[in-house]
């Protein structure tokens, strides 16, 4: 074993190989460590940004709701409680929620309206924390009123302490016939969180959207688990609570699309950044079957010396994947430092240069977000290592078949 180590050292790092050969082993090097070093940093892009996106759009949604039908309130209070019990629930509260349109002056806006208790939208819905003007208490001092995302308040053109009306999703009778409910709500406060929410999203008090929607709209339970990764004992706990009149859905059903084409994009990029490490091995097999070419009377003198031809193929094999693992372990190491610095680096190209890699009124975000997997880069280099197997395969094989009488006789 020593030996075949030796001579997997000699021909990698040995001399007697022509330039150009040497010039395609850099080559395939320097190829392997910048393919895996760029799908990794891609890849912690990709998860940075998903990241981001699923912190912003879940932020104020809740993670699990139960559609209770019209029950009671007692009997909604009850089933909160209920839910709360579970242990991988952290909060839960009642909800009444339902689409209307927001009306100033010429300007329209659907809105989905959502009514809870304080704990609700503090606990439940995490809306405190993207205030950005008003407070979550002043829609439960004062009857309707409302609290608007950034966007919807910019397009309707409203801020704190201006009114809207609102388009009810029920009917009026007056003696000149069936018209549209109608109601005035007072903008009390504007939340952002950087995401398709702040323009269509609404939160009211819980008696307010009662008063509003009456029989109309969606009545239930609302929670927030521990890990949104893991919802299904909550969620048969919560449907056994109410089983008659009720279904359960969770934040998959209205956002699950959308992390499933995040999840499809990165595949793809991974698989079109793979090319990057497949060229590299071609590369190698490039570089090993004219180091095969070069070295035949070296391999037939080992022939003539008693080395088998199991062993010959195994000599190349390791001289293939000696010179990969050096490029696969650089890429890696330089794709990891890259991903943990990436933020750092952006900010200062951005200082140094005087450039805006991302306008925050146009991305939401202000830096490069990453977030790197250890899932990834094992995946990254364990493709790599089977690669540049694949491609070391074919020259070994070639060495371990060359006749040693027909090599000497150049010799």
């Amino acid at each position: 074993m020593q030996l075949l180590f030796e001579l997997m050292l000699r021909f990698t790092l040995g001399g007697g190989q022509r330039r150009f050969t040497r010039f395609v082993a850099l080559a395939s090097l320097l190829g392997m460590m910048l393919g895996v070093a760029t799908l990794i940093v891609v890849l912690s892009v990709m998860n940075g940004f998903a990241l981001e996106l699923r912190q912003r759009l879940l932020s104020i949604a809740p993670d699990l709701v139960l559609e209770a039908g019209p029950l009671p309130q007692a009997t909604l209070l009850s089933l909160s409680s209920q839910v709360e019990t579970h242990p991988d629930v952290v909060a839960a509260s009642i909800m009444h929620r339902g689409t209307v349109l927001m009306r100033r002056g010429d300007r329209n806006r659907g809105i989905k309206l959502t009514g809870a208790p304080e704990a609700g939208l503090t606990r439940v819905a995490s809306l405190e924390g993207h205030l950005i003007a008003g407070t979550v208490e002043a829609i439960f001092e004062q009857p309707f009123t409302v609290i608007l995302g950034a966007d919807a308040a910019r397009l309707l053109g409203v801020g704190v302490g201006d009114e809207v009306e609102v388009v009810l999703p029920r009917l009026t009778m007056t003696p000149l016939g069936v018209f549209p409910a109608l109601r005035t709500l007072r903008v009390s406060g504007i939340f952002e969180v950087g995401a398709q929410p702040d323009a269509f999203e609404g939160f009211v008090s819980f008696a307010t959207a009662q008063r509003l929607f009456a029989a109309a709209g969606q009545v239930g339970i609302q929670a927030r688990v521990r890990d949104r990764e893991q919802l299904q004992e909550a969620t048969t706990f919560m449907a056994s609570l109410s089983p008659g009149h009720s279904s359960v859905t969770d934040w998959r059903d209205s956002q699950g699309s959308l992390f499933t084409a995040i999840r499809m994009e990165k595949l793809t990029v991974g698989v079109l950044l793979t090319s990057v490490i497949l060229v590299a091995a071609f590369n190698l097999i490039s570089m090993l079957t004219m180091s095969v070419t070069e070295k035949r009377s070296d391999i037939a003198i080992l022939q003539v010396l008693g080395l088998s031809s199991h062993r010959l193929l195994t000599v190349f094999l390791g001289h293939g994947l000696m010179l990969a693992t050096v490029g696969i372990f650089v890429g890696a190491s330089l794709g990891i430092w890259l991903s943990l610095s990436v933020a750092e680096l952006s900010m200062w190209l951005e200082r140094t240069l005087g450039w805006v890699l991302f306008d925050p009124s146009v991305y939401y975000i202000a830096g490069l977000p990453a977030q790197l997997m250890w899932a990834d880069v094992r995946a990254v280099v364990a493709t790599a290592l089977v690669l540049s197997v694949i491609a070391s395969v074919y020259p070994a094989w070639r060495a371990a078949r060359i006749p040693a009488a027909e090599a000497l006789n150049y010799v």
